[in-house]
């Protein structure tokens, strides 16, 4: 992997450090070009024209999709974004007044809206898992709280969005198939910097975002959805012409593939810039991403944990590319503008980003920092000078 050339390729590394992919990244050239030369040509030829002219190129989506999650195209819907993926996927779940659903103390904030507004509208129990004092999920209490409740559906956020840690999506995917439990996973923060295997996770949907860690374009993402959904016929609530046939006048018929849970009008031009950015993983191959970003977060993670009064903040046996920190004794607010006058790009969680784990912590909220293989380990040093001169 050559990063002199994958920075030629991001023009957006020049002049600032940018250490954050978890929050939007930095969108190789050829995801750009690829998505100006589609309006173009959809400013010739029209909407609809082009989606029949350049069928072959969307379908590659699909492909590219299938290929970095180690599946088959069939499996795979467009969505705009993780949230609308996770909201088809729970739409999906056939829930009865009463049911439950066992999620953790570390799922993104949608998502755990999500679950609250089900508990408010049908009745639905919203349980958690608590967490190892290490941070990792508590697996025996899990599989204590799945032998009681048998909750109609697991949900599991991979990498929160305000922390480090990995959760051991794996291990949860062996106790659902024990318990014959619906599994949905949050990918993402994960996709893009880890290899996923969705048969190895045992899930049995896998919602992502393309702008974060794959360095795709703001409003897409996609959802996997495994065979067991398909050949149980399990649909999204809202359903459309996209994802079914209309029969007769009081009867439809739903797609065979992951595709029933799309809608019909799609961006096309952004579904090209997702491919286009999928594909520039699958050829550096996640393989050599990961081992990359290992060396780069390594480095990080040890020498802002040197630095004096600042506070990791990441717990969990297996952390990612995301580091989140804080100060002693300086205002986050100040912390915040203090890196910005620095032409450091980065994010902030707060408190209500992340209520269960900064409470637990003790924390108003963080700096998260998170660097990608376009990042150097001189950049990394610097941010640090930055950070320890503040």
């Amino acid at each position: 992997m050559n990063v002199k050339t994958i920075r030629k390729d991001t023009p957006g590394c020049e002049g600032r450090l940018f250490f954050n992919s978890a929050g939007s990244s930095l969108p190789p050239k050829v995801v750009v070009d690829s998505m100006i030369n589609f309006l173009k040509e959809e400013e010739i030829y029209g909407g609809y024209e082009m989606e029949v002219r350049r069928a072959a190129d969307l379908w590659d989506f699909y492909l590219e999709t299938a290929r970095l999650l180690q599946t088959n195209a069939r499996n795979i819907a467009f969505a705009y974004n993780a949230t609308d993926a996770f909201a088809r996927a729970l739409s999906a779940i056939p829930f009865n007044s009463g049911d439950s659903i066992l999620t953790t103390n570390d799922d993104y904030i949608s998502n755990q809206i999500n679950f609250l507004s089900l508990q408010k509208r049908f009745g639905l129990c919203v349980l958690r898992v608590p967490n190892l004092s290490s941070g990792d999920l508590d697996l025996e209490q899990m599989e204590a709280l799945l032998k009681v409740h048998h909750p109609k559906l697991v949900a599991v956020t991979h990498i929160p969005t305000n922390s480090g840690l990995v959760q051991d999506v794996e291990a949860v995917g062996r106790l659902c198939r024990q318990f014959s439990t619906f599994y949905l996973v949050d990918g993402c923060q994960s996709l893009g910097q880890m290899e996923l295997d969705v048969e190895k996770i045992g899930c049995d949907f896998l919602s992502a975002t393309g702008r974060k860690f794959l360095r795709g374009p703001r409003g897409t993402g996609f959802l996997f959805v495994s065979d067991r959904i398909l050949e149980e016929g399990l649909e999204p609530l809202f359903i459309d012409m996209r994802g079914a046939t209309w029969k007769s006048a009081n009867e439809y018929v739903h797609e065979k593939d992951a595709r029933r849970f799309e809608l019909w009008e799609n961006p096309y031009s952004a579904m090209v810039g997702l491919k286009e950015a999928i594909r520039y993983a699958n050829e550096l191959g996640m393989g050599q991403i990961v081992e990359y970003n290992r060396t780069l977060i390594d480095a990080l993670r040890k020498g802002l944990g040197s630095l004096p009064g600042i506070e990791l903040l990441d717990r969990g046996s297996a952390k990612s590319n995301i580091v989140t920190f804080h100060k002693e004794g300086m205002p986050l607010s100040v912390l915040q503008e203090a890196l910005t006058a620095q032409n450091v790009v980065f994010s902030v969680s707060k408190l209500e980003n992340a209520r269960i784990d900064f409470e637990n912590k003790g924390v108003e909220g963080a700096v998260r920092v998170s660097p990608h293989y376009f990042n150097t380990i001189e950049e990394a040093e610097n941010l640090m000078g930055i950070i320890a001169s503040i």
